[in-house]
């Protein structure tokens, strides 16, 4: 997994909307880049409507939410629609993106092992480095304690 002080990797990825979003477009703002293991599954579904009710609140603070899945742009375009999500969601369906960043992980349910996204969050200052990262993410107060974070840090 990067790890904090060093340069985030930089990728382009389609996203929903039918964008082409660079990490590098985001230059002189502060990105929260978030990985998730599924559009439409509980855990997903909380995580991104808990960052689009704080969507405002990272605004103000000069950030940006990009959240990545192996979902292709399809899937996103529907999981935006539904929950009315205001940030793009952004599509690693060959998992490079996920690999290059560390998410990209043996897991284990119902003992079966297949590899997958571990849940985790990135948060990339105004420069491009790593200045959190949150790996194992439980969702539950996970967009708060980002938000909090980039208040006291990167102002």
């Amino acid at each position: 997994m990067v790890a904090v002080g060093q340069a985030a990797p930089e990728f382009t990825l389609q996203s929903s909307g039918n964008q082409t979003i660079s990490l590098s477009d985001y230059r002189g703002k502060n990105v929260v880049l978030y990985f998730y293991p599924k559009d439409m599954t509980p855990g997903c579904t909380t995580e991104a409507c808990d960052f689009r009710d704080f969507h405002p609140d990272f605004a103000k603070l000069n950030t940006v939410v990009l959240g990545i899945s192996p979902d292709d742009v399809k899937s996103h375009d529907k999981f935006v629609a539904k929950h009315e999500l205001p940030f793009p969601l952004l599509a690693d369906p060959d998992h490079r993106v996920a690999e290059a960043y560390g998410v990209w992980v043996l897991k284990k349910m119902y003992g079966r092992e297949y590899m997958g996204i571990e849940r985790s969050t990135f948060v990339i200052d105004h420069e491009g480095n790593i200045a959190k990262v949150w790996p194992k993410v439980k969702v539950k107060g996970h967009v708060q304690e980002v938000l909090e974070f980039i208040k006291e840090h990167l102002q």
